[in-house]
């Protein structure tokens, strides 16, 4: 029997908006933000309002940002709730109400509202901190297509379904129906034959999508070439705009080249140690999560509230204000972080714009990883809370890049204090995992980005895209005997979400985990100082650029490998001092 959802989304009733802190003014409350006809007067007024001073100007930004944040808000709540029930129609059906009837409806008043803003005289006296969201403005404009609103309509449905397919991918265990991350744990079992059954198992049920999945992401793949040529741009060209990236697709490859002298050497030199002590002759992929040590998983915890104590407690030993902000999140209601059938997958931290509140999604099966994945999207809740009191939305949130490094910073600045989980020798190997994770994680953005960068640039068919797939692994990868799994290793990108969903959003990773690599060394010389400089950078939002944000957390921006084989030389000395 397949357990349903067990998680009641009463969040809704525990974050009420309109919310007494941020009340609105513009926005009636009572208005139906599912309805399109009922919130269209609102954005015809502000199309069409007379704005014939500087006081006028200053008011209608303030209205467009409040109604923005309603219909924002509005939105995130039906996607968190299709994310945590794929299963329920009624659900489904509100999310994808949105998505069809009311997201197109706003994309060409967006487009008018944004044209609006760059023909006002006032706009060029707008105070500096509103420079970057003026850009993106800009931006906008200059990509906005009217012919490409039924193209992302489409791409959205196409998403939807990638969650649906993935959502429901469940396998028979000891006699039950769990999830691929239920079944995750048993990878890092001792019993070798039992992790051999377990990710065959896995990975078999990946593959039995592997038609449907090349078939989705072809689909995709078409619609943002066309979206892009409507814009008379490559996708890759097209994207690099649209996310106003302060660096180039060479820069990207930059990177590439240095992780592969850096963090690839890093990497293998683990595993190959990780053989040794195994006694193997040969790693196979089902050897690389367990211990070495033949020592059983690590189990920090039982269940989510075991989950949620541990993290609040580490917050306590950082600083009073992380764990005043966690609260506000428990309190709330703000977390589904069980792991159950019909939940879609992977982690994410949303942001309710109107109450002006964060909301963490995961997939928590006890393992030790699961610890990271919350203090990694605290890292992101920080940041939305640190940075909530900016009046302009856009300045609530900073560049992907830098809000990755809110998150990674928090998983390196916690790991001191998880003896809120264990015992010294397990705090050790949890450390050590952690660091053996910056090792994976390198290779794997390079990987996953040049990938990206291949099948965006050069028609392919789904064969050509496994050859290239094989090929950017064995660049990168571990040296892992695939004997026999060769099919199973040409399709492994198909669980990368991002690929799916998110084209190119996946360098930001890497670009990140070098900022929380500088947080973190700051740290191990001025703990408070560091930490001091990370929040006062988190609250800067998106008021300035990738490399003014780096600065600000005490850190440099740079891709290349002067600044990538020092970081990986202290994460190295670390893991080697937790043997």
């Amino acid at each position: 029997m397949i357990a349903p959802n067990p998680t009641a989304p009463d969040w809704h009733q525990k974050a009420v908006r309109p919310s007494l802190a941020y009340p609105r003014r513009f926005v009636p409350n009572d208005l139906d933000l599912g309805d399109w006809s009922a919130q269209k007067p609102l954005w015809d007024d502000l199309v069409t309002r007379a704005l014939p001073d500087a006081a006028a100007l200053e008011r209608w930004i303030t209205d467009w940002n409040e109604l923005s944040d309603a219909v924002g808000e509005e939105s995130a709540r039906r996607y968190i709730d299709m994310t945590c029930d794929t299963q329920d129609k009624a659900i489904e059906a509100a999310y994808m109400h949105f998505v069809e009837k009311i997201d197109p409806e706003l994309a060409p008043i967006g487009d008018a509202l944004n044209r609006k803003l760059l023909a006002h005289p006032g706009t060029a006296r707008l105070p500096a901190s509103l420079h970057k969201w003026l850009e993106a403005v800009r931006t906008g404009v200059e990509l906005f297509r009217e012919e490409n609103i039924p193209l992302y309509t489409e791409l959205a449905k196409l998403s939807n379904e990638y969650q649906k397919i993935t959502g429901a991918q469940t396998v028979e265990w000891e006699g039950k129906a769990v999830t691929l991350s239920q079944l995750s744990p048993v990878l890092q079992e001792p019993d070798r034959a039992r992790r051999e059954q377990a990710w065959r198992l896995i990975a078999g049920r990946r593959l039995q999508d592997r038609d449907a999945l090349d078939a989705l992401f072809d689909q995709m793949r078409a619609l943002r070439l066309k979206i892009a040529a409507n814009a008379g741009l490559s996708f890759t060209e097209y994207t690099f705009k649209d996310k106003l990236r302060d660096y180039t697709p060479a820069d990207c490859f930059r990177f590439h080249d240095a992780v592969e002298k850096t963090a690839v050497p890093a990497y293998r030199g683990a595993l190959e140690a990780h053989r040794r002590a195994l006694g193997l002759d040969k790693l196979r992929p089902w050897d690389l999560a367990c211990d070495s040590l033949g020592r059983p998983p690590l189990k920090p915890f039982q269940g989510a509230q075991e989950l949620i104590a541990g993290v609040e407690a580490i917050f306590a030993k950082l600083d009073p204000e992380l764990r005043e902000m966690f609260s506000v999140l428990e309190d709330n209601g703000l977390m589904n972080l069980d792991n159950y059938v019909g939940k879609a997958p992977g982690g994410y931290q949303s942001s309710l714009t109107e109450v002006r509140l964060p909301f963490i999604f995961m997939n928590a099966v006890g393992v030790n990883q699961d610890v990271f994945t919350l203090l990694h999207e605290s890292g992101h809740a920080f940041h939305y809370l640190l940075a909530r009191d900016q009046e302009s939305p856009f300045n609530r949130q900073s560049c992907m890049e830098f809000c990755e490094v809110a998150s990674m910073s928090m998983e390196r600045l916690g790991a001191r204090h998880l003896g809120e989980f264990y015992n010294a020798e397990d705090h050790k190997r949890a450390i050590r995992t952690e660091d053996e994770e910056v090792f994976r994680i390198l290779p794997w953005v390079a990987t996953v980005d040049a990938f990206q960068h291949w099948i965006y640039a050069a028609d392919h068919t789904p064969a050509q895209r496994m050859e290239k797939w094989l090929e950017l692994d064995a660049r990168f990868g571990p040296d892992v005997d695939w004997s026999g799994l060769e099919e199973f290793r040409a399709h492994g990108w198909h669980r990368q979400l991002h690929i799916f969903e998110l084209p190119f959003y996946y360098i930001e990773y890497g670009i990140a985990q070098l900022g929380a690599l500088q947080v973190w060394k700051r740290s191990l010389e001025n703990p408070a100082e560091a930490l001091a400089l990370y929040k006062k950078a988190l609250s800067l939002g998106g008021t300035r650029g990738l490399a003014d944000l780096f600065a600000a957390a005490g850190g440099r921006f740079d891709l290349g490998e002067e600044t990538i084989r020092p970081l990986i030389e202290k994460v190295q000395e670390e893991w080697a001092a937790t043997v």
